[in-house]
């Protein structure tokens, strides 16, 4: 009997074990990954926590996935698969394809989303079965701990960047630089925005310039966010990196006219915008989720063109306990990996 060897936790913000279970074969529609490299990310809490409907334990999270094709199943060759073509997997894990959304085209709010980690096992672990949609080929150049975290936190950045109605030469701010804003400065400045880096303390000015911004905002300076963005003429968007409701929320007023505040860092606290705030200057509020496996195809081809990577901690998957409690504290410079072999 062949085996394999996954991170898993058996109850609601349990202890992580590693533990040892039978190959399985994909199914139609399916392939089977050797996982080379997984993230981890803040959203994986939801799993492992419980925190979400339908999670059932044992619970492998885990949806930052890197590695090879290793078996297909029925019909996979067909949609141009082959075994050893090189892929990832991120929060896009598949949709239904039969939904509304589905039947227009706009897959990554499908209700019923294959999210690893929730729909099915996801990639801490030696080899993942995964839905053939939701495949996205890694492109020659980038390794598998670098296409791992492009796959979610890489294309939720990229994405909301390249979606929202800023234009090259506008002023654009990314609030927070952790684990997505630091990608999210990059992308902004390779798509030729005028950047603002937001973060907390005048320490960071130095890494955010490193990054690219043109310009630095200390939130914690005295004087408000709003008005440091005003002073540059006002932002045409901002994209909010951080998870916290009140410092997103400090960024509205310093949005210029017509301007868009496209939210990413996720919060469960109420946000404080009135209609006010937006009424008079046209402002636009959105959410937007993470990006179709064509997404990420597009966004590992648009950074391996313009030399832009995540910073990475990587870490074998007999670390994983070490590795999420180390994200979960905030202590991660700034994508925690684990790597097989």
């Amino acid at each position: 009997m062949s085996t394999y060897r996954v991170a898993q936790v058996t109850a609601p913000n349990g202890t992580f074990e590693l533990v040892e279970r039978e190959v399985p074969q994909p199914g139609p529609g399916q392939v089977r990954i050797a996982v080379e490299a997984c993230g981890v990310c803040h959203s994986d809490a939801l799993f492992v926590s419980g925190g979400l409907p339908g999670v059932t334990f044992p619970e492998v999270p885990g949806h930052e996935i890197a590695g090879h094709v290793e078996e297909l199943g029925q019909g996979v060759l067909e949609r141009g698969w082959k075994v050893g073509d090189r892929v990832a997997v991120g929060w896009f894990g598949g949709s239904c394809g039969h939904c509304k959304p589905c039947r227009q085209g706009d897959f990554i709010v499908c209700p019923n989303l294959k999210v690893p980690g929730w729909a099915y096992d996801g990639g801490f672990a030696e080899k993942v079965i995964a839905p053939a949609d939701a495949l996205a080929r890694i492109p020659e150049g980038l390794s598998a701990t670098d296409a791992g975290p492009m796959a979610c936190a890489g294309v939720t950045t990229f994405n909301g960047l390249r979606r929202s109605s800023a234009r090259p030469g506008d002023l654009v701010a990314v609030l927070g630089l952790g684990g997505l804003g630091h990608l999210g400065v990059q992308y902004a400045v390779a798509m030729g925005f005028e950047t603002v880096a937001i973060a907390r303390g005048a320490e960071k000015a130095d890494f955010a310039k490193r990054l690219g911004a043109h310009h630095y905002v200390d939130s914690t300076s005295g004087t408000p966010v709003a008005e440091a963005l005003q002073s540059l003429g006002g932002a045409r968007a901002v994209l909010a990196t951080a998870g916290n409701s009140d410092a997103i929320t400090a960024t509205v007023d310093g949005l210029g006219p017509r301007g868009e505040l496209v939210v990413i860092g996720a919060d469960t606290a109420p946000m404080g915008v009135n209609p006010a705030q937006l009424l008079m200057a046209a402002r636009v509020v959105r959410g937007h989720p993470s990006g179709t496996s064509q997404d990420v195809e597009d966004t590992m081809a648009f950074s391996t063109l313009h030399g832009i990577r995540p910073t990475t901690e990587t870490v074998p998957l007999d670390a994983a306990g070490e590795a999420y409690q180390k994200m979960l504290a905030g202590k991660a410079r700034f994508r925690m990996v684990l790597t097989n072999g």
